[in-house]
């Protein structure tokens, strides 16, 4: 038990944290978290679906066919900031002087790629045009022209770009202006989101940007919605106080700040669950704001999530009529007929003593296995990005499922494990179609399928003083280990994250 004074319980009172949440993260850190044990990596053939261009338009056919009585949402994590995008142009600001010494000696005597990559292309960005007519006039040479065009983009007297969500800067520039992310999400979730002609969005958002996204709906919104012919829905929520965690300091007590107050921290993106689980739909499409597309990729794109909707609407709708069953009498053909369809097409494996197991015991793992969210996940070809990954992984009850883990949650000392890693050809690029709904029409308490065991715990510092940090199991990792699970290949231009401000200038952003 710990020791919380009545001003720790009034502050865990107004965040909505139990102490009982409090105490069980303390036993977390004491017990630490155990690295995931891989029994092997999910390839083709062995836990990834890979389709033939015949199949991928007969699933595609399929969504279209339902499309039209089906609820759909896309749901957008979008609270992420832009500082980590520009933390090499922040440096470079630091350490680069135009009136001390050349641009290509700084270059050279620090050897910054990024400077030297991001100054080489300056044209290509996409806020090119709107940084160079608000510099106009004020540099003396080349050089203090490329310092002060980092200057205006990031400084607060300037475009504040590193004070921006990630979602709203300029990411491409077409004919007829630039656009952002939340613009770009807006014309995909038109072409497959759309039913009735309407279209349902959310975004997970920071607090402090949700003027900055208000603003930009009524900018975008209507533009697109008129081009699309599409009326869009579209509604926003932040991460919840109820979801920070609590630090600790190296002897597993609460982490004090300088004016006695215990420090909470943000519980990372696992954190969102629980704005997944506010929303209701009978599809529900997630992908990350900054993995966006230029036009003339859009089609594919679209097709390749109407494919994934398609295994799912498929694969759910003969899970429900097999729920149903298994709700009356079934005979031991019918359970194995189950049982076989949940090993081959939902990736289950039964417990090991599965078949020594009563009738009606037999019947309640299959009940239970059969009533899960679904969540089909596409996964692309690993060219050396940093994701996770489709492993088979075994738990501490020798039970063995399908799950997306990250280099973070293996042992790399394991020579064994880190074999299997090595293994892996696919990676995660946070693309879901999810199923949230039972046979019943009832929505899942996506609460009950995380495995709290697959967070993280981290090494931090706070005003010189070390301390332990609790990250929440991610939201495609250990907050859907519970789910059961279709990973399915799809084409890598489906991929195009943002994690830096070059990223910009890959072929897949320049339009």
């Amino acid at each position: 038990m710990i020791e919380l004074s009545p001003k720790d319980l009034e502050q865990l009172d107004s965040k909505g944290i139990s102490k009982e949440k409090v105490e069980n993260q303390i036993q977390t850190f004491k017990e630490g978290i155990p690295f995931v044990t891989l029994s092997q990596a999910a390839v083709v053939g062995n836990g990834i679906l890979r389709f033939s261009e015949k199949e991928q338009l007969d699933l595609l056919q399929y969504f279209e066919d339902h499309r039209g009585n089906l609820d759909l949402l896309k749901f957008v994590p979008a609270s992420g900031a832009a500082s980590r995008m520009f933390k090499a142009m922040f440096n470079f600001l630091d350490s680069y002087d135009p009136s001390k010494e050349k641009l290509s000696e700084y270059l050279e005597r620090t050897g910054d790629t990024d400077a030297k990559k991001f100054t080489e292309n300056l044209s290509d960005f996409p806020f090119y045009d709107l940084i160079m007519s608000r510099i106009e006039g004020k540099a003396s040479s080349k050089d203090e022209e490329a310092y002060l065009f980092v200057k205006e983009m990031l400084m607060e007297s300037g475009l504040n770009y590193g004070f921006y969500p990630k979602g709203l800067l300029p990411f491409h520039k077409y004919d007829t202006g630039t656009a952002t992310p939340f613009e770009e999400h807006l014309k995909e979730a038109a072409l497959y989101a759309k039913t009735k002609g309407k279209a349902n969005l959310h975004f997970t958002v920071s607090e402090q940007h949700d003027e900055m996204f208000a603003k930009e709906e009524a900018l975008v919104g209507p533009k697109v919605s008129k081009k699309t012919d599409t009326k869009f829905d579209i509604s926003y929520s932040n991460q919840k106080p109820s979801t920070d965690t609590i630090a600790v300091d190296m002897d597993n007590k609460p982490f004090k700040n300088s004016d006695g107050s215990i420090l909470f921290r943000p519980g990372g993106h696992g954190a969102l669950i629980e704005n997944l689980n506010d929303q209701d739909a009978d599809i529900i499409f997630i992908k990350n704001i900054d993995n966006v597309v230029i036009d003339k990729n859009l089609e594919t794109v679209s097709n390749s999530k109407k494919m994934l909707a398609g295994v799912l609407k498929k694969v759910q709708d003969k899970a429900f009529a097999y729920a149903k069953l298994l709700e009356g009498d079934v005979s031991i053909e019918k359970a194995d007929e189950i049982k076989a369809f949940l090993e081959k097409d939902l990736n289950v494996r039964m417990p090991n003593n599965y078949d020594g197991l009563s009738v009606d015991e037999q019947k309640s793992v299959l009940k239970d296995s059969i009533d899960r969210p679904i969540r089909i996940c596409g996964m692309v070809k690993n060219e050396g990005e940093p994701g996770g990954g489709p492993f088979w992984i075994k738990d501490a009850d020798g039970n063995i499922s399908l799950q997306i883990i990250e280099s973070a949650q293996i042992d790399m000392d394991d020579k064994e494990q880190a074999a299997i890693m090595q293994n892996a050809t696919h990676f995660n690029p946070v693309d879901l179609v999810c199923g949230v709904r039972n046979h019943k029409g009832e929505k899942f308490n996506l609460l009950d399928y995380v495995d709290p065991k697959q967070g993280f715990i981290t090494g931090k510092t706070k005003e010189g003083k070390e301390l332990k940090a609790l990250e929440l199991p991610g939201l495609w990792n250990g907050a859907m280990a519970f789910w059961n699970t279709i990973f399915v290949e799809v084409p890598l231009v489906t991929f195009n994250p943002v994690k830096t401000v070059n990223d910009l200038l890959k072929p897949t952003h320049q339009a």
